[in-house]
């Protein structure tokens, strides 16, 4: 007797059909599951027969999805991810207490992990999972208790948090301002001056990424015609301030993510407060709904905003009214 159309598949087949379509191979996906390749067959067949339809081409030495294969390798893939994200927020519940995290790489690396350590020594039965993502996540459709954001006011949700906003500078390594104070380099004292040197640019097409350009600075600083001695367009902020780190280039900062660094005589700013250029876009901190209800990421978020405050007086922003979300 044919099963009912209404039925639930079973979950166990699914998985070893999504290995399968994601490997293209039965033997992969078998040890992949810890499982025989007889196995695997078998719930593929079974898979197969219960949906009426054929799931994969099975040539003599390869495997490829069926058109219907694909159609439901688009269902399973999310599916199964979120699955997956709930199991290990539920075992997390259970053993030692873990905040996940979403933010950008850059901000990760600049930001967020520098002072990591000091929360952590607070909160030694506390950890945070930080997961580099570059894409917009819906925090509450997600394994995620806390996204940490970069977006134009009006791209935020009113529960989202404002953390500080943008300002931007140019800084070089402090040996190459140097040369250019004495006179062995080319001068750097204003904007004109830019043309002798190498600029590091944030390869970034999408339209935010204008306010982040080389070209607004300069036109901003009257200077909207200049051409570099050469361009180093990189995909990441960080890469942008390692390339003036290390010499090779100027770079248009993110001042939030870097005072520290020109405070630590790392890098330095070559026209000083003048160069500062304000930007619209604003950093957020989110909280999930089911991150709310959890003692542990409240008191993240807490120390996040005490963090954030330190990096408003650092570059000299105000406080945000306690209702503001509109930067």
């Amino acid at each position: 007797m044919n099963p009912p159309r209404h039925r639930p598949l079973a979950v166990g087949p699914l998985r070893a059909f999504e290995a399968v379509a994601r490997r293209l191979s039965f033997s992969a996906a078998a040890d992949e599951l810890y499982l025989t390749q007889s196995a695997i067959s078998r719930q593929i067949r079974s898979l197969e027969e219960e949906l009426g339809a054929t799931l994969f081409l099975r040539g003599t030495r390869h495997v490829e999805l069926a058109p219907d294969g694909k159609l439901l390798l688009a269902a399973v893939e999310p599916m199964l991810d979120r699955l997956d994200g709930t199991v290990r927020q539920i075992r997390s519940t259970r053993g030692r207490r873990v905040v996940n995290v979403t933010t950008f790489a850059s901000f990760a690396s600049l930001w967020l992990i520098p002072r990591l350590e000091a929360f952590q020594r607070e909160h030694p039965d506390m950890d945070i999972r930080v997961s580099a993502l570059d894409q917009l996540v819906e925090i509450d459709d997600s394994e995620f208790d806390v996204a940490l954001r970069y977006a134009a006011p009006n791209r935020v949700a009113p529960s989202a948090q404002r953390m500080f906003g943008e300002m931007l500078t140019p800084v070089v390594n402090p040996w190459v301002a140097k040369q250019a104070q004495e006179g062995q380099g080319p001068p750097l004292s204003q904007a004109a001056d830019l043309r002798q040197y190498t600029l590091a640019e944030e390869d970034d097409q999408r339209p935010s990424g204008l306010f982040l350009s080389w070209r607004r600075w300069l036109a901003l600083h009257g200077a909207p015609d200049l051409q570099p001695r050469r361009w180093m367009y990189l995909n990441f902020t960080y890469q942008q301030i390692q390339a003036a780190v290390s010499g090779q280039a100027v770079a248009l900062a993110r001042l939030p993510l870097i005072y520290e660094a020109l405070e630590r005589g790392e890098l330095v700013e070559p026209f000083g407060a003048a160069g500062r250029t304000d930007c619209p876009t604003v950093y957020w901190l989110m909280m999930s709904a089911h991150g709310r209800q959890r003692p542990e990421v409240v008191e993240f978020a807490r120390w996040i905003g005490e963090q954030s405050a330190l990096t408003r007086r650092a570059i000299g922003e105000p406080d945000p009214p306690v209702d503001e979300h509109s930067g």
